[in-house]
C-alpha cells in the first residue's frame, strides 16, 4: 500500500495534527562505513499552514450531537464511533473542546429535564413507581457510559487541565441530582417509596432486594444518601423497634424476647450486607440496641435473669451476656443484679439451720453452678469473677460462726477412714474447693477450733484415711493463713510420729521385761503436747487390774527417759480390740475405752442393772448412757437391754447378748467417738469465744501502748483492722471496762471519751 492511499483512509484532517510541524529530513555522508564517519540531520519548516475546511466546528458538533441524542432516544447511531471519537479529538485539538464541552452540557440538560415529567405525575403503585425510577436512572447511567466513550479524549485533556470542570460521568450525575432526584417531589415519593418496601421486609414480607439496592445505591452515587434517605430511615428504625420492644417485652418471656433481638440484629445486619450503604451501619446497629436493649436493661433483668440463673439456662444467659455487651452500662447492670441473686440465694443457703446438714455440700455445687455461669457465660469477665466472690463473702457470713464449723465438719467427713466416696485426686479436688469456701469466712478461728477438734479425733481413734490428704489440707491451710495459724496443727502431727517410736521402744522394753502376764495386751499409748491439742476433761474412771499396772509400767518408762514431765491419762479417746465368743463363734469387737470398760464387767456378771454399771466403771451418767445405747440399742447389739426401748434409763437393766450374730469377723463399734456431743460443740464454742477475748484484749494494750492516748472511736477503728474476726462494738467496749477495772488503762479526767496508757 503506497502513502497516498494510506493518507485517504485516514479520518480527515489527521494530517493537520501539527500545524507548526516541520518536514525531517535525514541524510547521511557516503563514506567508507569506518567509525567517526558523522550523520546530518536538517530540519526545514513547512512552507505554508494547513488550513480547516469551512463551518467545520458547526458540522463536526451536529454529527456529534445526532450521535448524542441517537444514545439518549435509545436509536442506531448513523457514525461509526471510530469516526466520532476522531472527530471529538480533532475538535479539542484545534481549541474547540471549550465550546465542545458547554454544547455537550447543554445537551445532556435538555434531555434530563425532559425527562422528569413522568414522575411528576400521579404516583399511582409505590413499587410501579421505583421500578420506572429505577428504570430511567440505568438507563441514565448506561447513556452517560456510552456518550462518555464518544467524547472520551475531551475528558481526559479539556477536563483533566481545567480543574473546576467535571468529568462528563460527574455532569451526568450533577444533572440528574439537580433536574430529578433533588425535586421535592420525586424525591419524597422515592425515598418514601423505598422505606414502605424496607418496613415490608421487616414485618416478613418478601421484597426486591435488587430494586433497593439499586436505588439505594443511586442515592449514594449522587451523594444524597445521607440528606435524602439516612436519616428518615434512622427514625423510622428508631419508632418501629421503639413500639416493638415494648409490646415483645409484655408479651415475650425473657429467653424469647433475647431471641427476638438477636434475630431483629441479624436480619438489619443482613439488610447492611444486601442493600443499605456501609456508612449507615453503626448507626442503624446502635439504633436497634438502644430501642430493644437499652430501653429495656432493667425490665429484662427483673424478670427473667434469676429464672434463668435458677435453671442454669447457659445458651440463654450467653446471649444475654452477648447483648448486654453491646450497650452502655449493660454488663455493670448485668453483674449487679448478678451479684444480688448470688447474694439473695446464698443467703437462703447458710441462714436455714434446717439446712446445716446439706450446707457445705449446696455452698459447693452452687460455688461450681456460678463458676460455670461466669466461665461459659460471661467470657470469664474479671468483674464478674470478682462480683462472684464479693457476694459469697458477704453471705456466708450472714450467718456467724456456723458456716466455719461446718465447713471444718466437712473436711473432717472427707477426711475420715471409710470415705469411699473420692479418689485421691477427687479428694484433692474437693479439699482445693474447700479452700476456695474457707477464704470466705471471717472467723477462721472457729473453723480451726473445730478443725483441730476433729483432726485430734482422727489421729487418736486412727479414723484418718491418708496422711497424705491430711498434710496436703494442712499445707492449703498454712498457705493460706500463714504458719502461725498450722504450727499447733503441725504440732499434733509432730506428737503422733514421736508416739510411734516411744511405742515401738516400749514394746522393746516390754518383750524383755519380767512382765509375761501382760504379753497378752497390745498397749499403745498416744502422747499429747498439752498446747497442741484440744482441752479434754479429766475423768477418772475405773480401769481392770491390768490396765492399771500397765499405765504404771508405762509411766516409769517415760518418766526414766523424760524426767521432769508429768503425765495425765485421759480415757476419753481411748479405743480397744475385745475378743468376745458368742454363741455364733468367737468376734472382734472394735470398740471405745468406755465401751470396752462395760462388755468386760460381764466376764463376770450375766445381768448388771444401769446404777451397778455406773458404779463399777464409776463414767460420767450423761457419757455411760451413750455407752449403753451404742451397746445394746445401735446396730451391733451385743448387749440386750431390759425393757426393750431406744433411751437408756436409770432404771434398766442390761445382759450379754449370746445370740448376737454378724457376717463380719471385726465389727466396728467405736464410731460413738467420733460423734459429737452437743458439750462438745459447746465446749470449743466457748473456748472459740475466751480465745477472742484474749486477743481483743491483747490488741486494745498493743495499740494503747504504741500510741498511748486514744479517743474512743479511733481506738474502735484501729481494733477493726487488727482483728481477724467479725466482733460487735458492744463486745469490744466491755473488752475495754474490763482492761480500765485492771489497771490496763483509764479514762482521761477532763475528756470521758478518751483513755490513756496506764504503765
Amino acid at each position: 500500500m503506497d502513502q497516498t492511499e494510506n493518507d485517504r483512509k485516514r479520518a480527515n484532517f489527521s494530517a493537520l495534527s501539527n500545524t507548526n510541524g516541520a518536514i525531517i529530513k535525514m541524510t547521511a555522508n557516503a563514506g567508507t562505513g569506518k567509525p567517526g564517519d558523522i550523520k546530518k540531520i536538517v530540519i526545514k519548516n513547512f512552507k505554508s499552514k494547513p488550513t480547516l475546511p469551512d463551518n467545520y466546528q458547526e458540522k463536526t458538533w451536529q454529527k456529534l450531537r445526532e450521535a448524542v441524542i441517537a444514545i439518549q432516544m435509545s436509536k442506531r447511531i448513523e457514525y461509526s464511533l471510530e469516526e466520532l471519537y476522531q472527530a471529538v479529538e480533532n475538535m479539542c485539538s484545534h481549541k474547540m473542546d471549550s465550546q465542545l464541552y458547554v454544547n455537550l452540557t447543554a445537551l445532556a440538560e435538555q434531555h434530563v429535564k425532559a425527562n422528569i415529567i413522568p414522575f411528576l405525575g400521579e404516583s399511582g403503585d409505590k413499587l410501579v413507581y421505583l421500578k420506572k425510577m429505577n428504570e430511567y436512572w440505568q438507563a441514565h447511567c448506561q447513556q452517560m457510559i456510552m456518550i462518555r466513550s464518544i467524547f472520551l479524549y475531551l475528558d481526559r485533556t479539556y477536563v483533566l487541565q481545567n480543574p473546576t470542570v467535571h468529568s462528563i460521568w460527574d455532569i451526568g450525575l450533577e444533572l440528574f441530582r439537580d433536574h430529578i432526584a433533588q425535586n421535592g417531589l420525586v424525591q419524597s415519593r422515592t425515598v418514601e417509596g423505598i422505606l414502605i418496601l424496607i418496613e415490608k421486609e421487616r414485618h416478613g414480607e418478601t421484597v426486591d432486594r435488587t430494586l433497593l439496592k439499586s436505588l439505594l445505591r443511586m442515592l449514594s452515587d449522587l451523594q444524597i444518601y445521607r440528606d435524602a434517605f439516612e436519616q428518615k430511615f434512622l427514625m423510622a428504625t428508631k419508632h418501629l423497634y421503639q413500639s416493638e420492644g415494648q409490646a415483645k417485652m409484655e408479651e415475650l418471656d425473657v429467653p424469647e424476647y433475647l431471641q427476638h433481638v438477636d434475630k431483629r440484629l441479624q436480619e438489619e445486619n443482613e439488610r447492611l450486607l444486601h442493600y443499605l450503604d456501609s456508612c449507615t451501619k453503626h448507626q442503624l446497629i446502635v439504633t436497634v440496641e438502644r430501642q430493644l436493649i437499652n430501653e429495656h436493661v432493667t425490665g429484662i433483668l427483673q424478670k427473667g435473669l434469676e429464672q434463668l440463673l435458677e435453671e442454669n439456662r447457659l445458651s440463654d444467659l450467653t446471649l444475654l451476656y452477648q447483648l448486654f455487651s453491646r450497650v452502655k452500662n449493660g454488663t455493670t447492670e448485668l453483674c449487679s443484679h448478678f451479684n444480688a441473686y448470688i447474694k439473695k440465694k446464698g443467703r437462703t443457703i447458710v441462714i436455714d439451720p434446717e439446712k446445716d446438714k446439706s450446707m457445705v455440700q449446696d455452698l459447693l455445687d452452687y460455688k461450681d453452678k456460678m463458676d460455670n455461669i461466669v466461665n461459659t457465660c460471661f467470657e470469664r469477665n474479671e468483674k464478674f469473677g470478682n462480683s462472684l466472690r464479693e457476694a459469697f463473702e458477704y453471705f456466708i457470713n450472714q450467718r456467724s460462726n456456723k458456716p466455719a464449723e461446718l465447713i471444718a465438719k466437712y473436711v473432717d467427713m472427707k477426711l475420715r477412714a471409710g470415705n469411699k466416696e473420692a479418689t485421691e485426686e477427687e479428694l484433692e479436688q474437693i479439699l482445693d474447693k474447700i479452700m476456695v469456701q474457707f477464704r470466705f469466712i471471717h472467723g477462721k478461728d472457729v473453723f480451726e477450733a473445730f478443725y483441730k477438734k476433729d483432726l485430734a479425733k482422727r489421729l487418736l481413734v486412727g479414723k484418718s484415711a491418708s496422711v497424705d490428704a491430711e498434710k496436703s489440707m494442712l499445707s492449703k491451710l498454712k498457705q493460706e493463713c500463714g504458719g502461725g495459724f498450722t504450727s499447733k496443727l503441725e504440732g499434733m502431727f509432730k506428737d503422733m510420729e514421736l508416739s510411734r517410736d516411744i511405742n515401738l521402744t516400749f514394746r522393746q522394753t516390754m518383750q524383755n521385761s519380767e512382765h509375761k502376764e501382760l504379753q497378752n495386751i497390745d498397749l499403745t499409748v498416744n502422747i499429747l503436747t498439752m498446747g497442741f491439742w484440744p482441752t479434754y476433761p479429766v475423768m477418772e474412771v475405773t480401769l481392770p487390774q491390768e490396765l492399771l499396772q500397765y499405765q504404771s509400767i508405762f509411766n516409769k518408762f517415760y518418766l526414766a527417759k523424760h524426767s521432769g514431765r508429768k503425765l495425765q491419762w485421759q480415757p476419753t479417746l481411748g479405743h480397744c480390740v475385745l475378743k468376745a465368743q458368742f454363741d455364733a463363734g468367737p468376734k472382734d469387737l472394735q470398740v471405745s475405752l468406755f465401751q470396752a470398760l462395760v462388755l468386760l464387767l460381764f466376764n463376770f456378771n450375766l445381768t448388771l442393772s444401769f446404777e451397778e454399771i455406773r458404779a463399777a466403771v464409776n463414767i460420767e451418767a450423761g457419757e455411760l448412757k451413750r455407752t449403753l445405747q451404742s451397746l445394746a440399742c445401735g446396730k451391733a447389739r451385743v448387749l440386750t437391754k431390759i425393757p426393750k426401748g431406744r433411751e437408756v434409763e436409770d432404771a434398766d437393766k442390761f445382759q450379754f447378748n449370746n445370740e448376737f450374730t454378724n457376717k463380719l469377723f471385726r465389727i466396728k463399734i467405736n464410731q460413738i467417738q467420733m460423734k459429737e456431743t452437743t458439750e462438745e460443740q459447746k465446749a470449743t464454742e466457748e473456748r472459740v469465744y475466751q480465745d477472742r477475748q484474749y486477743q481483743i484484749d491483747a490488741a486494745i494494750v498493743r495499740i494503747m501502748k504504741m500510741r498511748k492516748t486514744l479517743s474512743h472511736n479511733l481506738l474502735i477503728t484501729e481494733l477493726y483492722k487488727q482483728l481477724t474476726f467479725p466482733v460487735k462494738p458492744a463486745d469490744l467496749k466491755k473488752r475495754i471496762e474490763s482492761l480500765i477495772d485492771r489497771d490496763y488503762m483509764e479514762r482521761d479526767k477532763d475528756n470521758q471519751n478518751q483513755y490513756n496508757y496506764v504503765a
